[in-house]
């Protein structure tokens, strides 16, 4: 099939650049804060353990990692102060893995740096662009899926 691309033909890598992006900002508020021991990877860990906290195998599904990765990552942000392992209220084998409050400093402020971006789009495109564009996302993205695509 040949002819003129669609308009939206590198949507796709749009998206992608929008998202590696927002990582990157996120990480500098991180970092900016002060906590400088974290890699990105450790913000969608995160993101699977707060508001109730999370297993190990959960965080394994919500980062696409194997349980062991997922253990040696829990295991790093548990030595840093970040996370904590406590008694599942449900299975007395399985360790509900929940963010200290340290931890819950670290979302804040990535939180923070993540306002500020989309502050920045509202600035340049205005707030009802930003809205809509939302809106539009909203429709086709499935909310929720935030992972990386490397470590």
């Amino acid at each position: 099939m040949s002819g003129t691309p669609s308009p939206a033909q590198d949507l796709p890598l749009l998206l992608l650049s929008a998202a590696a992006e927002v990582t990157d900002v996120v990480h500098a508020g991180v970092t900016a804060a002060g906590f400088t021991d974290l890699r990105p990877v450790h913000g969608f860990a995160f993101a699977r353990m707060a508001p109730a906290g999370a297993t190990v195998g959960e965080i394994a599904e919500h980062l696409s990692v194997t349980k062991q990765a997922a253990s040696q990552l829990v295991e790093e942000l548990v030595v840093k102060g970040y996370a904590e392992r406590n008694p599942h209220p449900d299975d007395a084998r399985a360790r509900l893995i929940t963010l200290t409050d340290r931890g819950w400093a670290v979302t804040r402020a990535a939180d923070a740096a993540a306002a500020a971006y989309a502050d920045r789009w509202a600035a340049a495109l205005g707030v009802p662009a930003v809205a809509a564009l939302r809106g539009m996302l909203g429709q086709v993205v499935r909310p929720g899926r935030v992972r990386p695509s490397a470590w």
